[in-house]
């Protein structure tokens, strides 16, 4: 997937794209300057993952990382190319967490009918895990994205994944022999050949104790080769929560914009029951769906999420929410959406946007921190530190120079520090609701993409770990751990799991 800047045919306005990437590897090592700023910790030249880590807890010892890999081509001999999504529930009911994860197998846009959906289960020791295929090929066709839920009712947790070549695909738990044993499946006939699914989420809209799904189609895997059309954003119900009968299933358009990027369910009113955020990428703007369901009837009021950010001129924020996350930021009672501008000429800005008392309203748009030169892509929102308020987690992806003549994906050697690199950050809040904020950078790779991020503490330890995919860097991608560590004395502030890497890339040298 891939993000750059283009004009949009439509509206005439800079659209953003997925941007794909990929890697990284450890060089020499050199200490981080003082801070140029108070944003900003690490913006400095030098190698990120070697420079000794600056971040503390509250009572003093210092924060670093650790990489540990659970799923990859050297590990399990599938060839994982474009790992994207990944969902964690206890699929076997033995008391551990697994990992379902989603392979688009493309290290170009060719329309290949390729693709991995896998899962890898959990053990008592977090560096062992069992992995599995659950869809290859044509089934999992440029799988993006998944969602663990129980559809049936049966007690067991099922597993649909979003594949941009092009359907939805439902697999029910049988309950036994789930590591070995075959996983009964349907492409629902109302979904195949629809385009391009790029995200899917699960809840209970309307009230009638069976889940539902909801998913936005952006119409082609590479819109920007096509006519952006208006397409779907859906709510797909399964009737009896039999998910195996193509029968049962039926669809409830929630709107068509050209090229939907999101629909994330979240009871955003905090009312009780759960809304839908979505936006549209062509036409550089994010809505929400008031879920007012009633009766087992589908029924949203559509709002748009208007931005404004006081104190600027020039150029809005855009905001398309294709990742985000969600918290009460200022603490007033009301879900805040933690997300990124893509306006910037350099670089994408992490951001976090206040919600309004009203919906008429606009929402009010705080900056976290600058991400230049690279591509803000994954973002997460959780206590990182465990002073009590919220951090954001980042990722970022490796630029365009992959589209270049001479790039590729599966190549070293083309990235300097100007150029978009796939980079791991984390914003620590230092309180003030939300106001003010430190960058910790603890590795940027030449090859590197960072799609999404899970908190989870896997090894019992107090503080929580991470849990991503790394996918566009060929024989690196695949799914990954980032165990968090705490020491009494500065260390390295991120250690790779792999002893042969693609580069790391210092950031630029600081004005």
């Amino acid at each position: 997937m891939k993000f750059v800047k283009r004009i949009n045919p439509l509206c005439s306005l800079s659209a953003v794209l997925l941007l794909a990437a990929c890697g990284a590897e450890q060089q020499a090592s050199i200490e981080l300057t003082e801070p140029v700023d108070t944003e900003v910790v690490s913006a400095v030249s030098g190698l990120l993952n070697e420079a000794m880590t600056q971040a503390q807890t509250p009572d003093g010892l210092y924060i670093s990382w650790r990489e540990h890999r659970i799923d990859d081509q050297q590990l399990s001999g599938v060839e994982l190319r474009g790992s994207d999504g990944l969902v964690m529930a206890d699929l076997d009911g033995d008391g551990y967490q697994d990992i379902v994860s989603v392979h688009e197998s493309d290290d170009t846009y060719d329309g290949a009918e390729e693709g991995h959906i896998r899962i890898a289960f959990g053990t008592a020791d977090p560096d062992q895990w069992i992995n599995v295929t659950l869809a290859e090929g044509a089934e999992a066709a440029a799988a993006e994205d998944a969602v663990i839920v129980d559809i049936n009712g049966d007690g067991l947790l099922d597993i649909v994944a979003a594949c941009e070549l092009s359907h939805l695909i439902y697999f029910e738990n049988p309950g036994s022999d789930i590591r070995s044993g075959n996983w009964d499946r349907l492409i629902p006939s109302i979904t195949e050949d629809r385009g391009s699914f790029i995200r899917v989420f699960a809840a209970d809209f309307n009230g009638d104790g069976i889940p539902e799904l909801v998913s936005p189609n952006k119409g082609s895997q590479d819109p920007t080769q096509a006519v952006v059309e208006p397409k779907e954003i859906s709510i797909f119900s399964i009737a009896g929560g039999e998910g195996l009968n193509d029968g049962a299933w039926s669809e409830h358009v929630l709107t068509r914009v050209p090229w939907p990027i999101n629909s994330q369910a979240v009871d955003l009113d905090l009312d009780g029951d759960m809304d839908v955020v979505a936006a549209s990428v062509a036409e550089e703007r994010s809505m929400w769906f008031e879920n007012v369901s009633q009766n087992g009837e589908f029924e949203f009021i559509e709002h748009p999420i208007l931005i404004t950010e006081p104190g600027t001129t020039g150029e809005a924020p855009i905001v398309n929410v294709f990742n985000m996350d969600t918290t009460d930021m200022n603490n007033d009672g009301r879900l805040d959406i933690v997300t990124f501008d893509t306006a910037r000429l350099l670089g994408i800005d992490a951001v976090w946007i206040e919600q309004p008392a009203s919906p008429q309203e606009p929402w009010i748009l705080h900056r976290i921190g600058s991400y230049a030169p690279d591509q803000l892509v994954g973002i997460a929102v959780s206590d990182i530190d465990g002073d009590g308020d919220d951090d954001v987690i980042t990722g970022g992806y490796s630029g365009e120079w992959f589209y270049s003549e001479s790039g590729s994906r599966l190549q070293d050697g083309l990235a300097d520090p100007e150029t978009e690199s796939g980079r791991l950050a984390w914003f620590e809040n230092q309180g003030n609701n939300g106001e003010n904020w430190i960058r910790h950078d603890f590795s940027r790779r030449e090859r590197g993409m960072f799609d999404k991020f899970i908190p989870y503490d896997i090894d019992n330890d107090g503080d929580l770990d991470f849990f991503t995919t790394r996918g566009n860097s060929g024989e690196y991608d695949g799914v990954l751990w980032l165990e968090q560590l705490r020491t009494e004395e500065p260390v390295q502030a991120f250690i790779s799991a792999f002893e042969v890497d693609s580069p790391e890339i210092p950031l630029p040298l600081a004005e």
